[in-house]
C-alpha cells in the first residue's frame, strides 16, 4: 500500500504566474520534515484569468487547501478578493498568505515581518537608527517601508529614478516618509542608519552602479531584498567601504514562517541547516 502520510494532514500552496522558480516548497517541506508533521505544500501555478476562480475554489473547501502563498503577480487581488485582508494587507494593497479561519479566507502581508526579522537576527541594533534611505520605489519597497516605520524610524527617504513614484509611496505611508530624485541620494544619505536596496540592480550577475556610501553613519547597516547572487555588487561595494552587511536570502526564509504556523499550527525556527539547503540550491541552479 502506498505511503500517503501527507494526504492526511493539511494542504497548502505558493501560486503565481509563473511560479516553477519558487523555493517556497523547499523551505516549507524542509519544516514539515524537521517537524514531523504530516501535511504537504506544493507550487500551483494559476494563469492570472484563473485567478479570482481558484480564490473562489479555495473560500468552497472544494481545492483541498487550507491556504498558502501568493506571489507576482497575483498580490493585489489576493487582497481584494480575501474576506478578512488585515491591516498590513490594506495599507500595501497587496496579500502574501492566505488562510481559511472560521469559514472565512483571512489575508495578511509577511514581506514586511520577513525583511525586520532577517536584519533582527543577522545584524541586532539595526533599529537603533533613526534615518533609513530606501533605494526604489517599485511594488517590493512597499513592505520594507511599512516595516521600517513601523520600527520607529524618524526619516524614510525613498529615492528612485522616477521622483513622482517615490512621492506616491510617500503620501501612501505618511509623513515620515520623503521622496527624491536619484540626484539626491548622496545629499539624503548624510547620517542615515539603513540603506535598504528594493530595485532589481545587480539581480543574476547584472552590473550595479557604482554607490559613494561613505556619507552614511559609521555603523550603519547596509542590505539588499536581492538575494541572488548572495552578496549583490551594492553590497560587495558596501561591505569594500567598511560598512556592515546583511544579504536578502533571510528576508525569504523568515517571511515564511507566520504562513507555516498558521496552516501547520507548530512555528517553525530559520536555522542555518535551511539557509544551507537553500544555497545549494541557489548554486545547483545558477
Amino acid at each position: 500500500m502506498d505511503d500517503s502520510r501527507e494526504t492526511f494532514g493539511p494542504n497548502a500552496f505558493v501560486t503565481g504566474f509563473p511560479v516553477r522558480h519558487s523555493r517556497s516548497p523547499l523551505i516549507h517541506g524542509y519544516w514539515l520534515k524537521k517537524l514531523g508533521l504530516r501535511g504537504s505544500y506544493r507550487a500551483y501555478e494559476v494563469a492570472p484569468a484563473d485567478f479570482a476562480a481558484f480564490i473562489g475554489s479555495l473560500k468552497d473547501q472544494s481545492s483541498g487547501f487550507i491556504g498558502g502563498n501568493v506571489t507576482i503577480p497575483h498580490k493585489e487581488l489576493a487582497c481584494q478578493l480575501a474576506d478578512r485582508p488585515d491591516e498590513l494587507s490594506q495599507e500595501l494593497g497587496a496579500s502574501n498568505t492566505l488562510w481559511l479561519e472560521e469559514g472565512k479566507l483571512h489575508s495578511t502581508n509577511t514581506d514586511g515581518h520577513g525583511f525586520t526579522a532577517n536584519l533582527n537576527a543577522r545584524h541586532p541594533g539595526w533599529d537603533k537608527h533613526e534615518t533609513a534611505i530606501i533605494l526604489g520605489a517599485g511594488g517590493a519597497s512597499r513592505a520594507v517601508i511599512q516595516a521600517v516605520r513601523d520600527r520607529g524610524f524618524r526619516e524614510i527617504h525613498v529615492v528612485n529614478r522616477t521622483a513622482a513614484r517615490a512621492q506616491e509611496l510617500a503620501d501612501r505611508f505618511g509623513e515620515k516618509v520623503y521622496a527624491h530624485p536619484m540626484g539626491a541620494l548622496a545629499e539624503v544619505m548624510k547620517g542615515a542608519g539603513l540603506f535598504v536596496n528594493t530595485t532589481s540592480l545587480g539581480m543574476d550577475g547584472e552590473t550595479a552602479p557604482e554607490i559613494d556610501f561613505s556619507p552614511l553613519d559609521g555603523n550603519a547597516v547596509v542590505t539588499d531584498i536581492v538575494y541572488v547572487p548572495l552578496k549583490t555588487p551594492l553590497l560587495k561595494q558596501a561591505e569594500e567601504q567598511g560598512f556592515a552587511i546583511v544579504d536578502g536570502l533571510g528576508m525569504l526564509l523568515h517571511q515564511a514562517v507566520p504562513g507555516f504556523e498558521k496552516w501547520f499550527s507548530k512555528r517553525p525556527v530559520v536555522d542555518d541547516e535551511l539557509r544551507a539547503l537553500v544555497v545549494a540550491d541557489m548554486e545547483k541552479h545558477r
